[in-house]
Formats: C-alpha cells, sequence, structure tokens
C-alpha cells in the first residue's frame, strides 16, 4: 500500500564502528578537559558528581557506551563485536540458521523484507498494512469493515479503489492461514502505526486460534540507534540483533489485551481507550505509549488542532516558508514526540488541514504543477492565530477525519 512503511526513509542503519566510537570518547575527553560546555554537560548527565579533573578515558567510554545505550563500555564493544560477525557472515555468504522455511515473518509493512533475505531468514514474508491510525475503523461485520478501509485508502492515497480493495481483501484474507506455518513471528515497533495494527492481529488472532507457535518482537529502542523510528532503519545485521534479543513468545495476557484494545480504538468515544491509558499496565510496554500518542490526534480544546496538525503549523512557524518535505522531515525527526507517519500519509493530513474556508497556510500560484514534497507552505494570519489559540480550528474546518472510531467534524462542516 502507498502509504505504507514502504515509504519511510531509512537514517540511521544502527552498525557501530568500534574505532569510531574510541576516537569519540578520546575526542569527549579532551573537550571536557578543555571546559567546553557541550562536553561538560554529557559527562555530568551520565557521571553525576564526577569532577573534571579526575576524567580518565575510561569515564568517556562509559559516557559514549551509555549514549549509545549500553551499560559499560565492555558491552558496546561485545555488541559491536556480535554485529561485525553477523555483517561478516552475511557479506561471506555464510549465514547463521535463524528460522526455517516453515516460518512465517508478519509485517505491517515491506520494509525489512530485503533486509530478513540478506541476513539468513528462510521463513515466508507476510505484510498487514492496512493504516488503522487514520481513517474510519467503524465497529461493522469484516466485510464492510475491508470496505470502509478501501474507500479511505483509495480517496486518501490517491489509489484506484478496485486495487485498494483487492489488496486490502488479500492482506485480511492471509491471515486466515496462520495456522499453516509452524512458527509465526510478528515484527513491529513502537509507534501508533504499528501498535494499532498488532492490537487487531491480537484480536484476530485470540479468535482464529491457529495451531502454531508465535513470537512478537516489538522494540522501541536499539543499541546504537541514537533516534529509532522504526525498524526499517536498521541493517540486516540489526534485525538478527532484534531477533536475539527482542523476541518473545506471545502470551495469553498479550492476546487478552488486544481483546480489550482492539473494541477500544474503535469505540465512537475516547473513554475506553483512555481507561486503558489510564490504568498504565500492560503486557506489550511499547503499547500504552502508543495509544495515547493516538489519543492526541484528537482536537485539542484550546486551538482545534489534533497533534500532528499542531506540530505542522509550528515547523511551518519556526522554519517558513518551508517545503512540505522539509515540514514531514522535521516531524520525523525532531518535532513529533512519537513519529508514526509515511509520506503519503503526511500529504493527506495537509490536505485535510486545507478543508476550511480561511486557509492556514499558502501555497505559491504554480503549486499544481509541482510535486507535493516540493511545494511550498507560509503560514496564514489565521494558521497564526489557531496555533496561538486565539481562534479554534474546528469553527473553521469543513472537513471530516476519523481517530479510531471517532468521528471529527468541524462547526463549519456543510
Amino acid at each position: 500500500m502507498s502509504a505504507s512503511r514502504t515509504s519511510k526513509s531509512k537514517i540511521f542503519d544502527g552498525r557501530l564502528n568500534l574505532e569510531q566510537q574510541r576516537k569519540r570518547a578520546k575526542e569527549l575527553l579532551k573537550s571536557a578537559r578543555n571546559r567546553q560546555a557541550d562536553a561538560q554537560t554529557r559527562i555530568a548527565a551520565h557521571l553525576p558528581g564526577k569532577s573534571i579533573d579526575d576524567l580518565q578515558l575510561a569515564d568517556s567510554q562509559l559516557v559514549i557506551a551509555r549514549e549509545n545505550g549500553f551499560a559499560s563500555w565492555p558491552k558496546l564493544k561485545s555488541h559491536i563485536d556480535r554485529i561485525t560477525e553477523h555483517q561478516r557472515q552475511i557479506t561471506s555468504g555464510h549465514l547463521p540458521k535463524l528460522d526455517t522455511p516453515e516460518t512465517l515473518h508478519l509485517r505491517c509493512g515491506s520494509d525489512i523484507r530485503h533486509g530478513l533475505e540478506l541476513a539468513g531468514f528462510a521463513g515466508a514474508f507476510m505484510e498487514f498494512s492496512d493504516p488503522f491510525c487514520q481513517g474510519p475503523v467503524p465497529d461493522v461485520p469484516l466485510p464492510d469493515f475491508i470496505e470502509t478501509r478501501a474507500r479511505f485508502i483509495a480517496s486518501s492515497y490517491r489509489i484506484d479503489f478496485p486495487d485498494a480493495l483487492s489488496r486490502l481483501q488479500r492482506e485480511y484474507a492471509g491471515l486466515a492461514t496462520l495456522g499453516d506455518y509452524d512458527h509465526v513471528v510478528l515484527w513491529f515497533e513502537h509507534d501508533s502505526y504499528d501498535q494499532l495494527i498488532l492490537a487487531f492481529l491480537l484480536d484476530f488472532i485470540a479468535t482464529l486460534r491457529p495451531q502454531t507457535r508465535l513470537d512478537l518482537i516489538c522494540v522501541d529502542r536499539v543499541p546504537g540507534v541514537e533516534r529509532f523510528i522504526g525498524l526499517g532503519q536498521l541493517s540486516p545485521e540489526l534485525l538478527i540483533w532484534c531477533w536475539d534479543n527482542a523476541r518473545a513468545p506471545v502470551s495469553d495476557a498479550m492476546l487478552a489485551f488486544g481483546q480489550k484494545v482492539w473494541p477500544a480504538i474503535r469505540a465512537s468515544s475516547p473513554d475506553a481507550l483512555r481507561a486503558v491509558i489510564d490504568h498504565g499496565q500492560s503486557p506489550i510496554p511499547c503499547m500504552i505509549a502508543a495509544l495515547d500518542r493516538h489519543l492526541r490526534e484528537l482536537p485539542d480544546p484550546e486551538n482545534g488542532l489534533g497533534l500532528t496538525q499542531q506540530l505542522t503549523l509550528q515547523i511551518i512557524r519556526d522554519h517558513g516558508p518551508i517545503t512540505a518535505g522539509k515540514v514531514f522531515g522535521h516531524l520525523m525527526r525532531s518535532y513529533d514526540p512519537l513519529p508514526f507517519l509515511g509520506d503519503l500519509m503526511f500529504w493527506d493530513v495537509l490536505v485535510d488541514m486545507g478543508r476550511t474556508g480561511s486557509p492556514l497556510f499558502t501555497f505559491p500560484d504554480d503549486s499544481a504543477q509541482t510535486p507535493w514534497p516540493d511545494r511550498t507552505l507560509s503560514l496564514t494570519g489565521t494558521g497564526n492565530a489557531v496555533l496561538s489559540g486565539t481562534r479554534n480550528f474546528m469553527e473553521l474546518y469543513t472537513g471530516e477525519r476519523w481517530v479510531g472510531g471517532i468521528r471529527i467534524t468541524g462547526a463549519a462542516a456543510g
């Protein structure tokens, strides 16, 4: 599907070089001894109370290790040694035995498919990528549900409806074959795109009860990746790391939690999902934060904006005039606390924000001939007023959008 994880760019593949890390440690030590403020701040963050006068290379190496997500320098070194060995095996073609041809790798996108093949995984691959984080997710029978989703996808992501419907029907039908495999592994990360799909799959599996071994890989960070956004960032060696270190059996508690969360996502009120979030307990640690981020797409009482809409206006204000593609880059890299959108999904957000009689941002006159990522956005007076809270977007909005099962329309809608 055009809005799936195939559109998320690789930011960092997670490969660490030991010599480079040693060089960084020496540079940090030198900078700290020269009383450079940034170096001193980094030392204080990881070694509170440590005197700069007593600082040794081992101390700066420990800081570098902790900045990379490791408890100690030896653990960083051990990790790099293992990753380097995996890389050597992949390069030489002497791949480790990881799974079997009777294994199925199930992922909400195709972004890791090639990486799994390069790493030596022998199992089949299945994509299920209905993006529940956007569009209506109504509580209706499955055939009607699939048609509703296909109509949204076709309209929002500029896909022919028959193609969208055919693909969704194929993906949903594929789920009925999980019991045909000896081993099914669910590969997911921590954002709402992934976690809402995971909630659906857990609910589905709890009902289907396929006679197969089920494992879950669910990660919110990977050592050596400064800003982990998704599994698609990772090199093949790091996918092996996830397999070795983040894989766990799917428990009855996980299935029961999915059966609780999925109906709450589809509900026409946020109350049930807020109750899950407020309880704060989950057998899937990544899911609570993702559900909270999902509900932050509801209109803010002060300005009527969902969080993505608000951050978009903030980026245009802070950096504009700015192209839509660069707005998306800022959103993914630094502004969004838990980014979840693909590029076409973000374009749909921009289009939807334009459904108002008084625009929040403007385009140049030739925008119709320019690819959307290259179109320049400038904040209007209305956009500034909405962002400051002196006007409410919901009083201007003429469109319709959904947060799960919650339908949102503005006062200006016809």
